[in-house]
């Protein structure tokens, strides 16, 4: 953590103890049983439904709202989590309104979709909160499975393969799973430690054996795990996180955002989390967006989001452009960070303008800052991987790398849009066709 010796501006505690658990509450509290049927009876139950094709998991969502309409929400429930077993997370935090609710027909007849994150939401949590898991393990075929990464992906994957009757071990660096679930998504959209609960959860299939503190390249190798299991699956994440290249950024205060989304998520207390006067945040999609509004709600004075193009080009969705701007949040568009300035710790970051096409301007900018958060993508760590494209890891069909006996899915992997949801929707595809390899 920043050493507040040299950085006076940053300092804990900023705020009344009851702000805290006001700022912090669920940004979307959950519907009560009267407002889940309310909602759901706007659904046009449509055939052909342009929702479930927005969907990258093809929950069939009209049949789940129906569900809901008729009382019977833990069918609902078993209907979204046979195609998405974490669809109690992604109901919280799924773009819907860049997916499904987009898609609806409400929405293109009258700007107002049917509530489906929110009804995915009801359905899994009456679920959850029952106890009931609908989900049974086949009888065991002796196989093995190696699935590198607790995250959405390793865990949709290790899920399916389990309920195939495989025997999985499932490997994490960290010390608790759930990757990003647990440790890259803001406090206010998963409140009351649900990505743990939902991990447990899903753990009741049996047939997992999870061990954290094993990372890959580290504790063990590819070859070691290829040469143990009949299997490998790599759902590792993007560790990795670019560097801005400019003079200055070695100073103190300027973090990692993943780092401080990481720290807030684990806290305890987030009246003892230090946060900056002057905050200012590089980057457009999600994590600067949670990193920017969280610095807000912790009590800084002063919030900037800086992109170095245009909002049309921002990788976060415009609910969340709009959520930060509600919470006092400053967008800065087309500004591109030239330098960090200050004596041992930042005191002001420069940004040049530019173009929509990043030319440079000429025109600079100082920013007041003593904590700047770089949020501008992360990157695949690691050696001895199978090929890359790009800058990730090369697949083919359902995941299949360039390595026999090796799948990969998630933001790992090339070919994804990095949400939560299509990583679900790439290890359950890749136990597919692990599965399919292992008995033929």
């Amino acid at each position: 953590m920043t050493n507040n010796a040299l950085t006076p501006g940053i300092a804990a505690g900023r705020l009344d103890q009851p702000a805290y658990a006001d700022n912090f509450s669920d940004l979307h509290p959950p519907l009560d049983d009267h407002e889940a049927l309310v909602a759901a009876d706007r659904c046009y139950f449509c055939h052909d439904a342009p929702c479930i094709t927005a969907c990258p998991t093809d929950i069939d969502i009209p049949l789940f709202i129906r569900q809901i309409a008729t009382g019977t929400p833990e069918a609902a429930a078993n209907t979204i989590l046979s195609q998405n077993i974490l669809g109690g997370m992604c109901a919280r935090v799924c773009p819907t309104e860049t997916l499904c609710e987009q898609a609806c027909v409400r929405e293109a007849a009258e700007g107002k979709p049917v509530l489906i994150g929110q009804l995915q939401r009801y359905a899994t949590d009456t679920l959850m909160e029952k106890g009931t898991n609908p989900f049974t393990r086949a009888e065991a075929t002796g196989k093995s499975v190696a699935v590198v990464g607790a995250g959405p992906a390793g865990l949709a994957c290790a899920h399916r393969l389990a309920m195939k009757g495989h025997d999985v071990t499932l490997y994490d660096g960290r010390n608790k799973p759930g990757g990003l679930n647990e440790f890259g998504i803001a406090t206010y959209k998963t409140v009351d430690g649900f990505a743990e609960r939902e991990v447990a959860w899903l753990m009741q299939i049996g047939g997992i054996t999870l061990e954290t503190g094993k990372r890959l390249g580290r504790d063990m190798t590819l070859e070691q795990l290829i040469s143990s299991h009949d299997a490998v699956f790599l759902g590792i994440g993007l560790g990795g996180v670019n560097a801005l290249g400019l003079q200055g950024e070695d100073k103190e205060g300027v973090l990692d955002a993943v780092d401080f989304i990481s720290d807030l998520r684990q806290s305890s207390d987030l009246s003892n989390q230090p946060v900056g006067r002057d905050v200012v945040v590089i980057g457009g999609g999600m994590t600067a967006v949670d990193a920017a509004v969280q610095a807000k709600l912790l009590g800084a004075l002063n919030v900037s989001l800086v992109y170095r193009r245009g909002r049309d080009r921002m990788n976060a969705s415009t609910f969340e452009q709009d959520l930060a701007a509600s919470k006092g949040v400053r967008i800065i568009t087309n500004a591109s960070p030239k330098a960090v300035h200050g004596n041992g710790a930042v005191r002001e970051i420069e940004f040049e303008y530019t173009g929509d096409d990043l030319t440079p301007t000429g025109e600079t900018v100082r920013l007041a800052a003593d904590q700047v958060f770089k949020a501008i993508g992360q990157t695949l760590e690691g050696d001895d991987l199978p090929d890359l494209d790009g800058r990730k890891i090369a697949i083919t069909g359902a995941g299949r790398t360039s390595i026999a006996g090796v799948w990969a899915g998630g933001d790992c992997a090339a070919g994804g849009d990095d949400l939560t949801v299509t990583a679900v929707a790439e290890g359950r595809d890749a136990a597919e066709d692990i599965h399919a390899s292992l008995v033929s």
